[in-house]
């Protein structure tokens, strides 16, 4: 991980984001801490991960979610090149999944 991004502020917002205990909780606090574009950008683009994990085209994708082809490709780096955040979230979602 970038040490760029590890500071002790960022630490805090993650001990807060693990403090929280449902999904109710996090529609509270990120509707908080984000304003709703933030919010919607950051949730756009882990569907894009998803979408994309699941095979997706870029055209398929971009119709679905609205995101722009660099918005997709950015993410797409990041599943290929960057620190499998998405994939172990993924990982662990898929039982969730399983049971819906």
């Amino acid at each position: 991980m970038s040490k760029k991004i590890r500071t002790k502020a960022v630490d805090h917002l993650f001990q807060a984001i693990l403090s929280l205990k449902d999904a109710e909780e996090c529609y509270i606090f990120f509707e908080d801490v984000c304003t709703v574009n933030e919010l919607l950008s950051l949730s756009q683009r882990f569907e894009v991960a998803r979408m994309l994990r699941d095979q997706k085209t870029y055209l398929e994708i971009a119709e679905e979610t609205g995101a722009s082809t660099a918005t997709i490709s950015r993410v797409n780096r990041s599943l290929n090149y960057g620190n499998d955040g998405y994939d172990m979230v993924f990982e662990r979602m898929a039982p969730i999944k399983d049971n819906e």
